[in-house]
């Protein structure tokens, strides 16, 4: 009798360990459902204010455009779409970060495919080149790699035949770039030259030309040679004040010998970056936007790869 009341025992210890052993793994992978859903959710709820960003974005241009002339738009630093960031609180403490840059605030590189070594354009993005420091040749590159010929432009130039000896190969593009980003594939294109041309260029449609409301000091210096500190620093403050309507106000203040050609005083194109922090997780949204003259903003593109907001100086914080 004490054999099989120990073996009962035994079995009654088994059963109980097994089952303590499943109701384990049981509650581990509840606990394991449970925070993946609460992730999921956190995420989707982030993605949505991201996209609410971007919808506030678009209605704080058509309002823009509704309080100006909407046929000849006038956009400058100084209105509210133009703010250094734009922030709101949200439920659970987190909150969003919303910045809008103006595209035609920068230098159009799609504007090199109409000219050549005498072009107005090709002259402006090698002053700004060499402003930033960059030496490489990339005005003509860029140029070669815009037209439809294999006829180097000078000896700067690069076509097919010098793409085709890299590892990997590849050929010039096939016309106007639609990214940024495709600046990287120009012939001796460094990673360092990339990321300090970035932030001044875009790539918008050839007939889109500069708003000198929204440039930068960078940008605005490679419309002319020898641009005077004094002069380039009333045009950086007019941009924040009232803006110029026409040339000849902005040339009463930039007095170095600039040309009208493609130059503007609105804008269409514009880039909203949008972040969420809420919680642990960080969401950046960037939308690529397009403002009509009949008052509607489309949305171009989106990009969810892009990195966020660079931190504010404090005392723009405090404004």
């Amino acid at each position: 009798m004490r054999r099989q009341g120990g073996v009962a025992l035994i079995m009654v210890l088994l059963v109980v360990a097994l089952v303590t052993v499943v109701c384990a793994g049981l509650v581990l992978r509840q606990q394991l459902a449970i925070r993946s859903t609460g992730n999921q959710l956190l995420v989707r709820q982030a993605q949505y204010y991201a996209e609410g960003g971007e919808r506030l974005a678009m209605a704080v241009l058509r309002r823009d455009l509704r309080q100006g002339n909407p046929s000849q738009p006038l956009d400058f630093l100084g209105e509210a779409w133009a703010r250094p960031r734009l922030s709101f609180p949200l439920d659970g403490g987190g909150e969003l970060h919303l910045h809008i840059d103006d595209l035609s605030g920068r230098f159009n590189l799609n504007s090199l495919k109409s000219g050549g070594e005498d072009n107005v354009a090709v002259q402006r993005f090698q002053r700004l080149l060499l402003s930033l420091g960059i030496v490489q040749p990339y005005a003509e590159r860029l140029q070669d790699w815009l037209d439809s010929d294999q006829d180097p432009v000078s000896s700067n130039g690069a076509e097919d035949d010098q793409y085709l000896l890299l590892a990997p190969a590849y050929r010039t593009g096939p016309g106007l770039i639609v990214e940024v980003s495709e600046l990287r594939l120009l012939l001796g294109m460094s990673d360092a030259d990339f990321r300090r041309l970035q932030p001044f260029v875009s790539a918008l449609p050839v007939e889109v030309g500069l708003n000198v409301n929204t440039a930068s000091a960078q940008v605005l210096a490679s419309l002319a040679p020898g641009v005077e500190p004094r002069s380039l620093g009333a045009v950086l403050a007019m941009q924040r004040r009232e803006g110029f309507r026409n040339f000849d106000e902005f040339k009463q203040l930039f007095t170095a010998d600039a040309v009208a050609s493609g130059l503007v005083f609105g804008s269409q194109y514009f880039q909203v970056t949008t972040e969420v922090l809420l919680g642990d997780r960080r969401q950046v949204l960037v939308s690529y936007l397009q403002r009509g003259k009949d008052g509607r903003v489309r949305v171009l593109a989106r990009d969810l790869g892009q990195d966020g907001l660079v931190p504010l100086p404090a005392k723009e914080s405090e404004e």
